[in-house]
């Protein structure tokens, strides 16, 4: 009998859910699929291993796997022009706090960038799903406070917050006082969201490092 931990069918099966998954999947839900003794760590790394010099690449992302477009293939892959909505510096700098200082209230948001937040920013987050609601602070008022969302972890590529650059690291890597201006896309091809989606985690630096730039964002 084969050792259950490379059953070649176990691998299909992984193959196969990733494939059909929208999103990244977790390995307890991997393992929830497969024999048990199977050791899905380990099958994750062969698939990976299998994967990484073809077209699709598997990928980490936001605590989850998922296949992503190999990133040397994204611009070969562009079938039409991206029209991208920019977002405003009011968002950067409010994203950037979010990030790094959640959960964290409106008040504080406020506190931290020394300006009022206007609906219209937490709206504009909202809607790139970005961020949302993380409960409620146990003061006066009961403010909501805000967090991040899986989705922004998938868009820069991120396993997890604690992937997230800090000022050193931006330094070190000569990013600091170049301005990027982080944009939504809004008309994008289905073949071209693949290709993009591999430029965006390749510039996770870069596009996070106007959000922390501001003092005081950084914690």
């Amino acid at each position: 009998m084969s050792d259950p931990q490379f059953d070649p069918d176990a691998l299909r099966l992984i193959e196969a859910l990733l494939f059909a998954s929208g999103a990244p999947v977790e390995e307890a839900s991997i393992a929830d699929r497969l024999p048990e003794g199977a050791d899905v760590s380990a099958l994750l790394a062969e698939l990976e291993a299998h994967y990484r010099p073809r077209g699709v690449n598997l990928a980490k992302i936001a605590g989850g796997w998922t296949f992503r477009t190999a990133a040397d293939l994204g611009q070969r892959l562009k079938l039409e022009t991206t029209v991208q909505r920019r977002l405003s510096r009011a968002a950067i700098e409010t994203l950037a706090i979010v990030a790094y200082h959640q959960p964290v209230t409106r008040a504080e948001i406020e506190e931290i960038r020394g300006v009022q937040v206007s609906k219209g920013t937490i709206d504009t987050l909202l809607e790139a799903d970005w961020i949302m609601p993380k409960g409620r602070r146990e003061t006066v008022g009961r403010p909501t406070t805000w967090g991040t969302t899986a989705a922004f972890l998938h868009h820069f590529g991120l396993a997890g917050i604690s992937d997230l650059p800090g000022m050193e690291e931006l330094k070190a890597a000569g990013l600091i006082g170049a301005h990027s201006i982080v944009s939504l896309s809004e008309t994008i091809s289905p073949v071209e969201g693949l290709a993009v989606e591999n430029e965006e985690a390749e510039a996770t630096a870069e596009e996070l490092e106007p959000l922390i730039d501001e003092e005081g964002s950084a914690g």
